[in-house]
């Protein structure tokens, strides 16, 4: 149960500091940062591996460049979705 709850706070935390490094919100708040940290978790072990330092079963630099890129294209596909209902 902890584990989980580790888990979810770290993956909302990475997502919050990619959300920091692009310089853009993720959507949906807290759920949208915990949703992009594993998800970006997620991209960033499939693209470069599991290599650094590890926190709740998160490898830390990984994730993190999978979150911002994960933020970065999230942010391009909403502006291109603002800018085609104007």
């Amino acid at each position: 149960m902890f584990s989980f709850l580790w888990s979810l706070i770290i993956g909302g935390i990475i997502g919050w500091i990619a959300g920091m490094i692009v310089g853009k919100d993720v959507p949906g708040g807290v759920i949208g940062n915990i949703i992009a940290g594993f998800i970006g978790a997620w991209i960033g072990s499939a693209i470069l591996g599991d290599w650094g330092p590890e926190v709740a079963d998160f490898a830390i630099i990984p994730a993190l460049i999978g979150a911002v890129v994960l933020v970065f294209l999230l942010s391009l596909i909403m502006r291109g979705m603002r800018k085609a209902t104007d």
